[in-house]
């Protein structure tokens, strides 16, 4: 339950308690053990007769900190925070399935992903269905009797097709399966997976969370239950996040309402000019009337989001000549920082895909995916207009 009414309320003023230096800003704890009063302490610590920190890969206060704000800003019950999004993307569906077991997963997936379904969980005998994303019929038809698992990630990556999270929610309820969403691209200003019957949300708080690019970090989110099964496989597996970390990403969400507006404000106005050049196919943007599944789109995100996705008409070719004319926006592995980034998934974030695979979610030699930043949106309009120019050359 939320301590305050307003998102950003939460976001800034729910901190871990004061020390004997009654500090404004919380300390970064960086130490790895902590010291028990006495042996009975000790020993009911161990035995999780009473809460406490006993070691930094179990538990800290700077990461305590930073989940419980999360879980506020998420409407859930209970997370654990982790060293990367991949890690809690693992996490999150590993202690879950066995072997035996069969997920079912929208095919529109982050491709690292792909990966933990399509070549690490079949070493352990874990299945997998892929189904198009926005298709509940293909969803309903997938689940098998040793189904556990429904896993999406909406807005997809990076084609920005939506998942319809109600009808998803009541098809996990209906078939008594668990509901994993990944939420990093919408953030929890934008989107609440938890209200429309999610089980386990993911973060990489790498992206929006952070927002400057300086650190990773990952973060799993649900009910005091399932979280308990998560920090289980954590505690002895150790994707723990370093209390640097921790302390800094707590302090990232103090902004974060106010960068995803900025985020957002920016990614919708560069849409709409990119729907009017002649260079472009078409452009992917949750918010644009134009989108496919804009109704859904406002039901279930408060914004568009930070990214823009587009299609050149010249293909590969075009592709590199737009991303080798840009001045400004940089190119690199990331996404979700103050900085406008331009990537070809094709060639980098998805290039382990077949080109079968790649066309099967939407992602063609001349899709171009901007993750726009905080820059002046003229700015940030003139280096893509200028390479646009140079891809027509």
């Amino acid at each position: 339950m939320s301590e305050y009414t307003n998102f950003e309320t939460n976001a800034i003023r729910h901190q871990s308690q004061r020390s004997q230096n009654s500090e404004h800003s919380v300390p970064i704890y960086a130490t790895s053990s902590f010291v028990f009063e006495d042996a009975e302490e000790a020993r009911a610590m161990f035995a999780d007769e009473v809460a406490g920190n006993i070691y930094s890969r179990y538990s800290n206060p700077n990461n305590d900190e930073f989940i419980q704000k999360l879980c506020l800003l998420e409407h859930t019950e209970d997370g654990i925070a982790t060293a990367s999004g991949m890690a809690a993307m693992f996490c999150s569906i590993a202690a879950f399935v066995g072997q035996g077991d069969h997920i079912v997963a929208s095919r529109s997936l982050f491709g690292s992903t792909h990966q933990i379904l399509t070549r690490l969980l079949p070493k352990w005998g874990i299945s997998h269905t892929y189904v198009t994303i926005n298709n509940l019929e293909e969803w309903g038809k997938a689940i098998q009797p040793n189904t556990k698992l429904l896993f999406v990630e909406t807005p997809s990556n990076p084609a920005q097709d939506l998942a319809d999270l109600e009808a998803l929610g009541q098809l996990a309820k209906k078939h008594n399966l668990l509901l994993s969403v990944d939420n990093c691209f919408a953030t929890p200003y934008i989107q609440n997976p938890a209200d429309y019957g999610a089980h386990i949300i993911t973060h990489s708080a790498t992206k929006f969370i952070d927002g400057q690019g300086r650190v990773l970090g990952g973060a799993v989110l649900g009910k005091k239950d399932l979280i308990k099964e998560v920090r289980f496989l954590a505690r002895h597996t150790g994707p723990a996040m370093s209390p640097f970390h921790g302390w800094l990403l707590s302090k990232s969400l103090e902004t974060l309402a106010v960068r995803m507006d900025r985020h957002c404000a920016n990614a919708s106005a560069l849409a709409k000019t990119l729907e009017a050049r002649e260079e472009v196919n078409w452009v992917k943007y949750p918010f644009l009337s134009s989108h496919p599944q804009h109704e859904l789109a406002k039901k279930q995100m408060r914004q568009g989001g930070g990214l823009v996705t587009f299609e050149l008409k010249g293909g590969l070719e075009a592709g590199k000549k737009f991303l080798d004319a840009l001045k400004m926006i940089s190119l690199t592995a990331n996404l979700g920082d103050a900085r406008s980034i331009a990537t070809h998934p094709a060639s980098t974030t998805h290039s382990k895909l077949s080109e079968e695979e790649r066309n099967a979610v939407g992602i063609t030699n001349g899709l171009i995916r901007i993750s726009t930043g905080l820059e002046h949106i003229e700015d940030i309009k003139k280096d893509v207009l200028e390479g646009l120019l140079a891809a027509n050359a």
